[in-house]
């Protein structure tokens, strides 16, 4: 028989792969408890309703991001290093998430948590992750006042990675792209 946490992580496992597939709108029980392969009573019995079901999914999408570019963020040591180096992490980050229906959900539930502020919070603590993340490779390019530039190189990675999504670009463009602005960035002060 399977523990309880199995079954709350099945369905978890269920509704991205529908979202991804099929956009938060095909989330169903019915269609998660077919998903999981759960009975429909195991996903109410989980999660009491459709919002519930949608933050425990973020969070635990969140909760693996966060894991995985903080792991990131640890390994850029105090010792600077070089622009190729540099693109050798954002091309793990870039190349690295195949994009397949478990990859789509988060675009679609960042969008979600655009309608419903009550998502806002999960999204914002997967965000500070990929704000860690840059802030370190920037740091590390020597790049002047990278917690002030974070955000937005984390934004070019979001629409870059969007338009990957959309059209197919290899990943190489968003390499190109990061090392574009890091040329760009405003001189250090003396």
């Amino acid at each position: 028989m399977p523990h309880a946490s199995d079954t709350r992580q099945s369905i978890i496992d269920a509704v991205l792969r529908i979202i991804g597939q099929d956009g938060i709108a095909a989330v169903t029980n019915r269609r998660i408890a077919k998903e999981a392969g759960v009975s429909l009573g195991s996903v109410t019995y989980h999660f009491a309703t459709q919002h519930e079901l949608l933050r425990e999914s973020l969070l635990h999408f969140v909760a693996e991001e966060t894991r995985h570019f903080t792991a990131l963020a640890d390994a850029c040591t105090d010792e600077p290093f070089d622009i190729g180096q540099a693109a050798e992490v954002v091309a793990q980050v870039a190349g690295g998430n195949a994009f397949d229906s478990r990859h789509i959900a988060p675009f679609e539930l960042y969008v979600e948590a655009g309608r419903d502020e009550r998502l806002r919070a999960a999204a914002a603590e997967c965000f500070a992750a990929y704000d860690l993340l840059a802030t370190r490779i920037l740091t590390q390019l020597g790049v002047p006042d990278p917690e002030r530039l974070a955000g937005a190189a984390v934004a070019l990675v979001f629409g870059q990675q969007l338009r990957r999504l959309a059209t197919g670009a290899p990943a190489e463009d968003l390499v190109d792209t990061l090392l574009i602005l890091t040329r760009f960035a405003p001189p250090q002060e003396p």
